[in-house]
């Protein structure tokens, strides 16, 4: 069951909504005195994400870059580089400290805000991004706690201003002409879905570097990212995996999560890495890291269907989504999440099209349901992180500010998909006991009209 708390935010949003606060209600009408029919963008966080963004959107016709913000001086300097490089004009800086960010927002020549800061800064920046009156754009997850799920998701009602998920995961040329597929039929009804977060972060040095150190000074996400594994157990990373699903299956529009039952295994992966790095006597040697190397949740939907989600990050694994699309005429699975691979391995069947009881090779579907949206930027993608995805997730908040609507990839999604992990640190706490999800749209999923139609559009 829903808590007291969740109950008393419900009715906060309602309120709102009577009062005429409302989203849905909202004018939007944010985009004044813009520099030739350019929409401003402001970064809060230039780390390596957030300079990737920065690099992405310096290259486009349509968007200035007035303001970025960091912690660290360098890593603003670096970006400010970038922006002048590209012929715009030098942004202004904001490093004095970890809530200078505020002072940006100040500001009333921003029409959004691009946030790729360590995860637990996403809600407060996104909140005061939103409070201050522009189009938020958050990094995945979007949240860590119910609470601050709910905290996007009132800010987002109260202030009119859309909170927008930069889940890149969903526009993979693979997952959309699937969804194409879904949308036209061809799977039947849909059943079951897996997905997960299969990545080895230990031998690329992302949670420990080659010594075996991690936390501040060791550089990059080490900095911030390990902590979450000595104080947490359950999937820390959940949307990559749910996000292009949670599309399939039609989340918040029409179905929602229900309930989510979560295991874990023991935590064997960064232990040994430390000590094969540092040695038995390294100081992190000592540590009881709290996160199983895999946590397996099953969520149940509103509509029937089960979803099996994985998260895998510590031991020694190519990487992959693990994709997978069960219905009733036919079944789609990722068996080689390569970027550059060419299809040619058997992963779907459908009934009465393909071989009997013989996988044949996605290449052919992927060719005939290719979205019109990877048709229409494949030049403007090819240069691209992830295989072109960064250049489409940009591209849908961009287009979103500048159409003024609510994102493709909305506050309800963050929420809902951003939930799976303080829900699945619950489940595991309780010896795998089912938990709720919380309805963050006061009912709405029943009428919602879907708003990711990337064959429209963006």
């Amino acid at each position: 069951m829903n808590s007291d708390k969740d109950i008393s935010r419900k009715d906060f949003v309602k309120t709102a909504a009577m009062t005429g606060l409302g989203l849905s209600m909202a004018p939007f009408s944010i985009l004044k005195n813009r520099d030739k029919g350019k929409i401003r963008i402001g970064f809060i966080g230039v780390g390596g994400r957030g300079t990737s963004h920065v690099k992405g959107l310096a290259e486009r016709a349509d968007v200035t870059i007035p303001a970025l913000c960091d912690i660290r001086k360098e890593n603003a300097e670096n970006a400010k580089r970038i922006v002048v490089s590209a012929g715009l004009e030098e942004p202004d800086l904001y490093t004095r400290g970890e809530k200078d960010y505020l002072r940006m927002l100040e500001r009333d020549d921003l029409d959004g805000v691009i946030i790729a800061a360590p995860w637990l800064w996403h809600v407060p920046m996104a909140v005061a991004t939103m409070k201050s009156g522009k189009y938020a754009a958050v990094e995945v997850p979007a949240a860590t706690t119910l609470d601050g799920c709910w905290d996007l998701v009132e800010a987002s009602e109260s202030s009119g201003m859309p909170c927008m998920l930069m889940e890149n995961s969903c526009y993979r040329p693979r997952v959309l002409a699937v969804l194409n597929m879904v949308r036209q039929g061809i799977f039947g009804e849909l059943v079951h879905a897996r997905c997960g977060y299969f990545h080895d972060l230990v031998s690329n040095d992302v949670l420990i570097d080659s010594k075996g150190n991690f936390g501040e000074g060791t550089g990059g996400e080490s900095n911030w990212r390990t902590q979450h594994h000595i104080n947490r157990n359950g999937d820390l990373y959940p949307t990559h995996g749910i996000g292009p699903v949670a599309h399939w299956l039609d989340i918040n529009r029409g179905n929602r999560f229900e309930t989510i039952t979560s295991s874990a295994t023991m935590a064997r992966g960064l232990h040994e890495a430390i000590v094969e790095r540092g040695g038995a006597g390294h100081p992190n040697a000592s540590i009881d890291f709290q996160k199983g190397d895999v946590v397996t949740s099953t969520i149940k939907t509103a509509n029937g269907q089960s979803i099996i989600v994985t998260h895998n990050t510590t031991l020694p694994r190519p990487k992959t989504m693990g994709y997978l699309c069960q219905g009733t005429k036919g079944i789609w699975q990722v068996l080689n999440d390569s970027f550059n691979e060419e299809e040619s391995i058997p992963s779907i069947y459908i009934e009465d099209m393909s071989p009997n009881e013989h996988w044949e090779p996605f290449g052919p579907y992927l060719e005939k349901y290719e979205s019109k949206l990877i048709k229409k930027h494949k030049k403007d993608a090819a240069n691209a992180g992830h295989g072109g995805d960064d250049f489409y997730i940009r591209n849908a908040f961009v287009e979103s500010v500048k159409r003024q609507v609510t994102p493709p990839i909305d506050v309800y999604d963050a929420a809902a998909w951003s939930a799976i992990t303080p829900l699945s640190e619950e489940s595991i706490s309780k010896g795998g006991h089912p938990i709720e999800f919380p309805d963050f749209t006061d009912g709405k999923w029943m009428t919602n009209e879907n708003i990711f139609r990337p064959e429209e559009g963006f």
